[in-house]
């Protein structure tokens, strides 16, 4: 399965999903919704872990308690709030109850002592994950939420997912990836504030609000430089990451900067069910600087591959 770069049909062809048309069809109808007919507030949710940490939510979107209805669990990047995923929190909530996650240590959540390693991190997902009730979960990480999401597939498997989308980071396939301009080593103990500064800046190639760089920059602060450091030093093989992704027998998506895309066509020649989208024209950050392209082709790929029968 060929990689694509196409701005309009953003999955390429296979037995499951159909014809480009279909698909380009799907996401020109989707984003031909009325601004209204998608919008749907946050508010704010949560709940303790099992080791007494409090962890906040953005929630969004219908909730009616049905057990084959779907949720969309959108996991953040290092040291990144769940407000971050604002758009998507707004537009995939139209259909789908979306439930966006302040990692520990990282925007309104609790900064414990520990818990800044894989094991725990993917132990927070699946605790959230279970506060959902039977219902089928896209789970989807960005950044170091993909590391994050492969340790909650790696300690809870995938019965409880419905697909997997992972943004812009290693899934452990090779080459090992070439660091981006905005990478997060080392850590300047001495002008912590101007480094996370730039590194927010960084994350964007498109025309970003100032204002909303700046919320960024203070939200990354509050992330101790000690937490910050241990979440930059997972301490397992690039082949934990892979064994991860493989071992997952649900659709996965792979959206990706060109830096990646390599990565992409290796992890598609292994598994039968992933797809790689590039975003060659965006930041890390690509849901923001790419957003309406994302959208729909988060849009097809639900409304194709995860759930296809029309279920929410």
């Amino acid at each position: 399965m060929r990689i694509t770069e196409d701005t309009r049909v953003p999955i390429a062809r296979n037995r499951r999903l159909g014809s480009r048309a279909s698909l380009a069809l799907a996401g020109a109808a989707w984003l031909a919704l009325g601004a209204s007919a998608r919008a749907s507030a946050p508010h704010d949710g949560g709940f303790v872990t099992s080791d007494g940490v409090r962890l906040h939510t953005l929630v969004a979107g219908p909730d009616d308690g049905a057990a084959g209805a779907g949720v969309i669990v959108l996991v953040p990047g290092w040291t990144m709030p769940a407000w971050i995923w604002d758009r998507q929190l707004r537009t995939l909530s139209a259909h789908h109850r979306v439930v966006a996650l302040d990692p520990r240590g990282q925007g309104e959540s609790d900064i414990p002592e520990s818990g800044y390693d894989q094991d725990r991190r993917g132990q927070d997902i699946a605790e959230l994950i279970a506060t959902l009730g039977p219902r089928p979960v896209l789970l989807v990480g960005w950044s170091l939420g993909v590391l994050d999401s492969l340790a909650y597939v790696h300690r809870s498997g995938d019965e409880r997912l419905a697909g997997l989308v992972l943004v812009d980071n290693s899934v452990g396939e090779p080459p090992a990836p070439v660091p981006w301009r905005g990478s997060v080593r080392p850590l300047r103990p001495s002008d912590r504030a101007e480094w996370m500064a730039r590194f927010v800046r960084s994350m964007f190639r498109q025309p970003v609000d100032p204002a909303m760089l700046d919320r960024l920059t203070e939200t990354a602060l509050r992330t101790p430089r000690e937490a910050a450091a241990a979440l930059l030093r997972y301490d397992v093989p690039r082949e934990y990451w892979r064994e991860a992704v493989l071992s997952v027998r649900r659709p996965v998506l792979y959206a990706v900067t060109p830096r990646l895309a390599a990565q992409g066509r290796n992890l598609e020649a292994e598994d039968p069910l992933a797809r790689t989208v590039v975003f060659p024209g965006a930041g890390h950050a690509l849901f923001v600087d790419d957003a309406e392209r994302f959208d729909a082709m988060m849009d097809g790929f639900m409304t194709h591959q995860v759930w296809p029968d029309g279920s929410r």
